[in-house]
This record gives C-alpha cells, structure tokens and sequence, in this order.
C-alpha cells in the first residue's frame, strides 16, 4: 500500500477533531490523491503530520507555494474554517502611517508588561516547503537571505549565525532567551519541517538584539522586532522597517487571494503575529473567563515558552489571532486595543 493510502486509511477511519479530519472527505481526496504541483508537491506532503497526529488541531499543511492552488479544494476549506471567513480573499499590504500610528507605549508604568514582540512569516518564491525542499534548496535559501541581510544598516545591522557552527551552549543560552528555535515538536517533524537538520538553518541579529531573523525554521523566513517593556509603535516600526528593505533584495511569494504564503495555512496574509508577554495574574485565577474574554478580542493567550506551553507566573503571551482578510494595520490596531482592553480588565479585577 502507498503511502497515501496509508495516510489515508488512517485519519479516515480513526477519531480526530483536527480541521484536516474534517474537511479531507472522500470526494476532495480522490479529486487531489494524484495531483503534483511543479516543485513535486503532493496531497501526502500536505497531510502526513495530520494522519500520524490525530490530536492535531489542524494537520494540514502546504508542500510549497503552488500547493495553496493545487490542492486548493482542502486547503480552501480549511482556512475558511480556521480563519473564520467566507471567502480566501485578501487586501494589499498596507502598514499604515508611520509617523503617525496612533499609538506608543501600551504601559508607560512598566508594571504589566514584561515583553513585545511582532514578527512576520515569509517564504521565497519559486522554493518549496520543508517537505519537499532539498539540502542544495536550504543552502541557496541561506545564501541568498544572507547576502540580503548583509546590506541592511543602522539599527538593523547585524550578524548572522549558522546553527551548525554554534557550541551547544551558544545554543542553549539562545534557546532560553527566546531568541532560538528548536526541533522538538513532533508534528512539524512529521510534517517535513526538520528534515536536513541543521543544514541551512540560522540566526541573524542585530548588534542589539531587537531585530531577528530565523531562516528555515518552519518557514524559510521569520522576521522578529522585539524589546523589553510595552512599546509596540518602536517594535512595529522597525519591525516595517527591516521588511521594506529586505523586499528591495529578495522576492516573497505571495498571491492575490491568499497574501503572503508560508508552509501552515493558519499564517497566511499579513503572516503578521503581535504579541506581548504579559503580568494577568487575577485574570489568569478564573481561566475560563479569561479564554473567553481573549477570545471575544480576536486574541490568543500562550504559555510564554510557545503554543501548548503553561504560564510562568502568572505571565502570558498575548498576541493577535486574525492574519487574513485584514491589512498589517488594522491585525496591529486588533492586537492593541485588545491589550488595553485585557489592561483594564486585570487592573478591576485586583
């Protein structure tokens, strides 16, 4: 039996609340069962880490940029459903004015906010995903960021760093300062996304460390601005920043319908996730109450390690949960008016 047989045997007749069980029927996967995108992309690249995880929220993922039109029968479905839209549509980028946002500091006092952070998704065009990309395709992926990141100047200098030249402590420190990323989690290894580790992978920083960028991690890129403290207009602003001038070097692949692509199809359109780590002790007392308050605001609440993570002390990762059908500006103005909004709800609830 093939693979995709397999596959298919198994999250067919197995339990799963996952979107992939519910939207792969019968008819959607005989129609895509023997389709190829051009980069060599199939329906089992995009589905394997589903079938083998049946407690997947999701399970779906893209094999590479073309995919989203090839197997656009599931994966339509499934972003409609996690995104909560009629229709795959998206606006074009628009970040807003910036010398005039509108917003600054979300806690002058410093007394709730501990962290910010926005960062942004983005892949190369005419590269596939992690499933189906090669050695040689993460090198030249590599190479060619590199060399874009080099040109960048002021506060946006840095240095890049291989993850296969680093010394496990070197590693480990940048683990624990959330500046690093990992390959412990089973179903983005099932779904391809380790495959070739570490080669081709790295880390870029600015000298002072509030501009980042992973290359293939999940994606091939994550550009990240972050800082100390609750000033979301200087983190969003850089942040805006190193994207107009990466885009002058490097082209991101990107359609009208879907915005900008990356390998899960829960991070399409801006990509754009904003988030603070966040002092909610009294709200995080009835948890009930305040998932539902946080979902009322278009907001997701996270242990500070990362999805599926618990809260250290009271402290959250609070950050935007829309990414398609909306501009960069209006995901950012979401995400921070809904962080006044948890501020104010905290500070009654002492």
């Amino acid at each position: 039996m093939s693979d995709l047989q397999d596959l298919w045997k198994k999250i067919s007749e197995n339990e799963s609340k996952s979107l992939l069980k519910k939207h792969l029927t019968k008819e959607r996967y005989e129609a895509a069962k023997d389709k190829k995108t051009s980069l060599g992309g199939t329906l089992a690249d995009c589905i394997r880490s589903g079938c083998k995880h049946l407690n997947s929220g999701v399970g779906v993922y893209a094999c590479d940029p073309e995919g989203y039109e090839v197997f656009s029968d599931l994966l339509d479905a499934v972003i409609k459903d996690y995104h909560k839209v009629p229709e795959v549509k998206h606006p074009k980028p628009s970040f807003g004015d910036m010398d005039n946002l509108g917003f600054g500091d979300l806690d002058p006092s410093g007394e709730m906010i501990v962290s910010t952070r926005v960062r942004v998704g983005r892949s190369h065009s005419g590269f596939p995903f992690p499933p189906c990309a090669t050695k040689e395709q993460r090198v030249e992926m590599e190479k060619i960021t590199v060399e874009a990141l080099n040109t960048l100047e002021g506060e946006l200098k840095g240095k890049y760093t291989s993850l296969g030249s680093m010394t496990k402590e070197e590693e480990k420190q940048l683990v624990e300062d959330h500046f690093l990323f990992k390959d412990d989690d089973p179903m983005l290894r099932d779904a391809g996304g380790y495959n070739d580790w570490p080669t081709g992978r790295g880390i870029f920083f600015s000298a002072d460390k509030k501009f980042l960028v992973w290359i293939n991690e999940e994606d091939h890129l994550r550009f990240i601005s972050m800082q100390k403290g609750g000033n979301l207009a200087e983190v969003y602003k850089r942040l805006v920043k190193a994207i107009h001038a990466l885009e002058k070097k490097l082209t991101f692949a990107k359609t009208d319908r879907h915005g900008y692509l990356t390998f899960c199809p829960t991070n399409l359109g801006t990509t754009m996730r904003a988030s603070v780590h966040i002092k909610v002790p009294n709200l995080a007392k009835d948890m009930e109450k305040f998932n539902g308050l946080c979902a009322k605001l278009n907001l997701q609440p996270r242990g500070i390690h990362g999805e599926h993570t618990e809260s250290v002390g009271g402290v959250y990762d609070i950050s935007n949960k829309r990414r398609l059908g909306l501009s960069e500006f209006e995901a950012i103005t979401e995400m921070r008016k809904g962080i006044e909004e948890i501020i104010k709800a905290e500070k009654a609830a002492a």
